[in-house]
C-alpha cells in the first residue's frame, strides 16, 4: 500500500480525509468527462477543508491518494481490471492496473484507517435478483467494515426496496440528509424509507462516533439527494432503464459489465442528461461527506 504525500502527511496531522473511489473513472463515465469529475471531486473536498484520497492499484500496488498524472492514466488506459473484494489478490499477485469498485473502496479505505467515502451511488440487489442471485458486494462491506459511505442512494437501474431489505439484514445504519426517504440516484427520492434524518453534517459525525463507541461491525451508508435543479423525473428515468435492461438481457449482459452497459445506455437514451446528473451528484456528495469529515475530526 502506498500513501500520496498529502494523505500521508494529513494523517500524521490528524486532518480529515475523504476517500475516492476510481471505478467512476475508468469505468463509470467517458473520456474527458471521468477525468473532469475525478478532479473535480478532489478540489471540493480540499476546498471543504479536508484532504481527498482517490484509491487505485497500480502495478499490483494499492495507491491512497493518487497523483493527478495517475488519474489522467485512469481516464484513458485500456483493459484496467474493475476490482471488487474477490479480485483484490490476482489484481495484486499480477502487477496489474485495478480500479477499485465501491467494495473495494471501503475494504481499502478501512486498511488505510480513512472512515468516510464519498461515491455516487452504492451498487445493490439487481432487479431479477429471485432469479440471478445479483447481488452487490458494496451491500456486505458495507455490513462488515466500519467506513461511513456518502452516496445518492443505490444506482436507480437496481431494485431498491430488495437492497434496503439486505442493508437492514447487514445491521448497516440508512442515515439520510434533509429529506425522509432513501435518493434514487438521478431522482430526489425513491419514497421507501431511512433510519434517520439529519440536517447537519456534524449530527451525522456525530451517530459514527457513537457507532464506533458501542464497537458495532459494519457502517453508515448516508443517503444525499442529487441538486434539485439537476434531478430527472422518475418516470422519464425509469423509462430510459427499462429499455436499457431489456437491451441487456437480449445481449446477455452480466456480471461485472452489466453495470457499466446500464449506465451507459441510460446516459446515450437520455441524450446525455443521466451523465450530466450523475457528474453533479457525485460532487454533491464529495462536499457533504468532507463537512462530515472535518466535523468527525473535530470530534476525535
Amino acid at each position: 500500500m502506498r500513501y500520496s504525500d498529502e494523505v500521508r502527511k494529513a494523517k500524521s496531522e490528524g486532518r480529515a480525509i475523504v476517500a475516492l473511489e476510481s471505478t467512476i473513472i475508468s469505468h463509470g463515465m467517458p473520456y474527458p468527462k471521468n477525468k473532469e469529475t475525478a478532479l473535480a471531486l478532489e478540489a471540493i473536498v480540499r476546498e471543504e477543508g479536508a484532504v481527498p484520497a482517490t484509491i487505485g492499484i497500480i502495478d499490483g500496488e494499492i495507491v491512497i491518494g493518487m497523483s493527478e498524472e495517475e488519474i489522467e492514466a485512469f481516464s484513458t488506459r485500456k483493459g484496467i481490471r474493475k476490482v471488487s473484494k474477490r479480485d483484490l489478490p490476482v489484481t495484486m499477485a499480477r502487477r496489474e492496473w485495478g480500479a477499485t469498485t465501491v467494495s473495494a473502496t471501503i475494504l481499502c479505505a478501512a486498511m488505510a484507517g480513512i472512515d468516510i467515502f464519498a461515491t455516487g451511488g452504492i451498487g445493490g440487489v439487481h432487479r431479477g435478483a429471485e432469479r440471478s442471485w445479483d447481488v452487490s458486494r458494496d451491500l456486505y462491506e458495507l455490513g462488515s467494515e466500519p467506513t461511513m459511505v456518502v452516496c445518492s442512494g443505490a444506482k436507480a437501474i437496481l431494485d431498491l426496496p430488495k437492497t434496503i431489505e439486505v442493508l437492514e439484514t447487514q445491521g448497516v445504519s440508512v442515515l439520510s440528509y434533509r429529506s425522509d426517504t432513501f435518493a434514487s440516484f438521478y431522482s430526489r427520492s425513491s419514497g421507501l424509507p431511512v433510519d434517520a434524518v439529519f440536517d447537519d453534517p456534524a449530527e451525522a459525525a456525530a451517530i459514527l462516533k457513537a457507532r464506533r463507541e458501542l464497537g458495532l461491525t459494519g457502517g453508515i451508508l448516508v443517503s444525499n439527494p442529487c441538486p434539485a435543479e439537476m434531478a430527472l423525473p422518475n418516470d422519464y428515468v425509469e423509462k430510459a432503464i427499462e429499455e436499457a435492461v431489456q437491451e441487456a438481457e437480449e445481449h446477455k449482459i452480466t456480471g461485472k459489465s452489466l453495470t457499466p452497459f446500464l449506465l451507459s445506455r441510460i446516459a446515450e437514451l437520455t441524450g446525455g442528461e443521466s451523465l450530466e446528473t450523475n457528474m453533479a451528484l457525485v460532487k454533491n456528495n464529495a462536499r457533504l461527506a468532507a463537512r462530515i469529515a472535518v466535523c468527525y475530526g473535530k470530534l476525535r
